[in-house]
């Protein structure tokens, strides 16, 4: 909040600064390659699939169980998404679907690394590599960063302890083998500058593609920015003192038709339409996003204290745990699976405990999304339809204090226990 302050009070540097290209450079340097910066990661991944002059018709595999964003950005392209069905214990795609689906119009892979989870980016390497087409890491969620001293990536922790299908994967080769790497800097990634995203890309003549796509790009308005600046102050002084009372969807409904409040989706996006043009990230995101990336081992540390320490509780009570969740993982949020989970989080709304996030209960999130205009019908990934209705996420943002956690899983025990004993399934079904 202190930043956000901090930059209000320079409006000449809302949208020109020197913040974008210190981002630009610690991005670069982060990932050793070239880094572009655009108004989000939407408008980003638009950028990229500009630049390889994706033709109308050709093909872009991504995962169910993901944000409409995604397929929006391929849609506007004059691309057409292709869906590849998940692992249930990683909420990642698995290489068998996506060789399935791959045709002569496939152009990319869109390798998403879900609330945190690493995918088999190795294996999916060796299948773009074959076919010769793009493998693009999704790193919205997740930023790898060194693991604190005495700390680990054991993979074997979990197998010991009696999960024999303890994912492999480590966080430190997160964005190590993609051609693209796509970030995102919203409200709720990996790090955060309200609004921005990005792409690093590795192969030179596309990055020389993308970079005259940014330097056309047009600026983000004033008064957009200004509304995503006072987000946060809106957030906290008007909505969520409301949001107990049950007054927070008409507030916000007035505060978005005011232009006073600067939404997530748009309604064109919720109806799987995204626009063609690419505008540059505001500086003062740009500012706010940098910060976060020096704070982004900080982060990560305080996500995994609270990784080990819902898988810890979970073990010793018996929750429903993903295999695919292991604790040196930074998660964005903690995943497990209870039968009926809108009901449990319904209720749990009743005790003012929201666990409403936007992904659950749906194939392409949020839930407010018609599937259908995102290019994803029925039936088509089973196993995403399957899970997405049996998530049920823990938040582990940086204002989540360890306090709060400890308050939140007990109240969540008890709830299974004495309210739905039948909520957790067995841990032998969820394998």
């Amino acid at each position: 909040m202190r930043k956000i302050l901090a930059v209000s009070y320079v409006p000449w540097k809302y949208r020109h600064g020197e913040s974008s290209e210190k981002l630009r450079t610690a991005l670069a340097e982060k990932f050793q390659a070239k880094a572009f910066l655009f108004a989000s990661g939407r408008e980003s991944l638009l950028a990229l699939l500009k630049a390889i002059r994706l033709k109308a018709g050709e093909e872009v595999i991504i995962q169910g169980y993901t944000c409409v964003v995604l397929p929006n950005a391929i849609h506007a392209a004059g691309g057409v998404p292709i869906y590849a069905d998940i692992d249930e214990q990683t909420l990642n795609l698995t290489p068998a679907s996506v060789e399935a689906c791959i045709t002569p119009r496939t152009r990319a892979v869109i390798c998403q690394h879900t609330f945190g989870i690493p995918s088999d980016t190795k294996a999916l390497r060796e299948i773009c590599d074959r076919y010769k087409i793009l493998l693009i890491e999704d790193c919205a969620h997740i930023l790898p960063s060194p693991l604190p001293a005495g700390r680990q990536a054991n993979p074997l922790s979990r197998v010991e302890r009696g999960d024999v299908s303890a994912q492999t994967n480590s966080s430190q080769e997160i964005g190590k083998l993609g051609d693209v790497i796509l970030l995102s800097f919203g409200r709720d990634k990996a790090i955060s500058g309200i609004a921005g995203g990005g792409i690093v890309v590795r192969n030179a003549s596309l990055a020389r593609e993308v970079e005259l796509l940014e330097k056309t790009a047009s600026d983000v308005s004033l008064r957009e920015i200004i509304a995503l600046l006072e987000y946060g102050p809106r957030m906290r002084c008007i909505v969520r003192p409301l949001i107990a009372l049950g007054l927070h969807r008409p507030i916000l409904k007035i505060l978005n038709g005011l232009g006073l409040f600067a939404p997530i989706l748009t309604e064109r996006e919720r109806k799987g339409c995204a626009s063609p043009l690419l505008r540059k990230i505001p500086n003062a995101c740009a500012f706010l996003t940098l910060h976060s990336l020096s704070r982004l081992k900080a982060i990560n540390d305080h996500r995994r204290d609270l990784t080990t320490f819902y898988l810890d509780y979970g073990l010793r009570h018996g929750w429903p745990l993903l295999s695919g969740v292991q604790d040196h993982l930074p998660m964005q949020k903690f995943p497990l699976f209870v039968s009926n989970a809108s009901h449990v989080r319904a209720e749990l709304r009743r005790q003012n405990i929201h666990l409403d996030d936007g992904w659950t209960g749906c194939v392409i999130c949020p839930d407010t999304v018609e599937p259908h205009d995102a290019g994803y019908e029925e039936k088509m990934d089973p196993v995403a339809e399957k899970a997405c209705l049996q998530i049920l996420s823990l938040p582990t943002h940086p204002t989540m204090t360890m306090m709060q956690a400890q308050k939140l899983t007990r109240l969540i025990d008890d709830f299974f226990k004495q309210q739905l004993p039948q909520a957790r399934r067995p841990a032998a079904e969820s394998k």
